[in-house]
């Protein structure tokens, strides 16, 4: 969009006005950053604001030398699509570092889980080790029972041999009973010691499962580290790239800046030579001076004088 050339110039005067402006007041943030004693807080958006009143100044120097050659803007929209592809660039990184927090989080938390189980299972072998010895010591027990049955019914067999077939009978039945019992509890500790086998198995195949799992989240959040990083990478690249084009494009602003002074002050001396030359020219009118060389007005005064004589 092309804009007449009173437009242009009122823009160009406005815009040097708006930069000179912003020149003082980046060399007033200066000021206060270098003689103030602030906070470092303070300080840091001192600078922030210095730099980002360059960079507008930069611009509008920009947008200035554009409306003087071709009376358009378009760099005033290149900009602003530029600030909006910074500002999108950057909501994405944040995006991305939240979700990357997010994995780590959930990574953090499964870990916990894992060391919670396995501290269960450490708990479930324990109580394992505990059982086996009960069983053993209540097998010890029941062993030293039997042994101390056996010596009282021999002594009393001894001592009662002749007593009746019935006393026979009964001690027989109390002696099966005590066999029945102590076969008994060997089948309960039998089962038992299955029972906590199966459930050491099962833990342990939880145990290697979780490992599996963790092995390949671990994995995985390795490649996507990778990835990251190069992302990061490239956007590096493309940021030194663009820095170096815009460095070279305020050398150019910078040239053509010095080129537009010089025209200037070139046509202020030609403007200045104009107006004294008029004012020279005037003054030779207003005292009757004529502007004809000094042997021209000889030869009109010896003809004045010639036609003197003649009459």
């Amino acid at each position: 969009m092309s804009l007449s050339r009173s437009h242009t110039l009122r823009l160009a005067v406005v815009l040097e006005d708006c930069s000179d402006k912003l020149d003082i007041l980046g060399h007033t943030l200066q000021i206060k950053s270098v003689r103030g004693s602030a906070v470092p807080k303070e300080i840091t958006r001192l600078t922030k604001l210095k730099s980002d009143c360059q960079l507008i100044s930069q611009h509008i120097s920009e947008l200035c030398s554009e409306l003087e050659e071709t009376q358009t803007f378009t760099s005033l929209q290149q900009v602003l699509e530029q600030e909006k592809q910074k500002k999108e660039a950057g909501s994405m990184r944040r995006g991305e570092r939240k979700m990357l927090k997010q994995r780590k989080e959930d990574l953090t938390s499964k870990q916990e889980e894992f060391q919670q189980k396995t501290e269960k299972l450490k708990e479930v072998h324990q109580l394992v080790k505990d059982l086996k010895l009960q069983l053993i010591e209540k097998s010890s027990k029941i062993a030293n029972q039997k042994t101390t049955l056996v010596k009282t019914f021999e002594m009393q067999l001894q001592q009662t041999q002749k007593e009746t077939s019935q006393t026979e009978k009964l001690l027989e039945d109390k002696l099966k009973l005590l066999q029945k019992q102590h076969q008994e509890e060997i089948r309960v500790h039998v089962e038992s010691e299955i029972f906590l086998q199966n459930q050491n198995k099962e833990f342990q195949q939880k145990l290697q499962q979780w490992q599996e799992y963790k092995s390949q989240m671990q994995k995985e959040k390795e490649q996507q580290l990778y990835k990251v990083q190069c992302k990061r990478t490239i956007h590096l690249d493309r940021l030194m790239e663009k820095k170096r084009l815009f460095r070279e494009m305020e050398q150019v602003v910078v040239e053509d800046r010095d080129k537009l002074e010089k025209l200037q002050l070139q046509q202020a001396e030609t403007r200045a030579a104009i107006k004294l030359q008029a004012w020279w020219r005037g003054c030779k009118v207003r005292r009757g001076l004529s502007f004809r060389k000094p042997e021209q007005n000889k030869k009109g005064k010896k003809k004045e004088e010639k036609r003197r004589k003649k009459k």
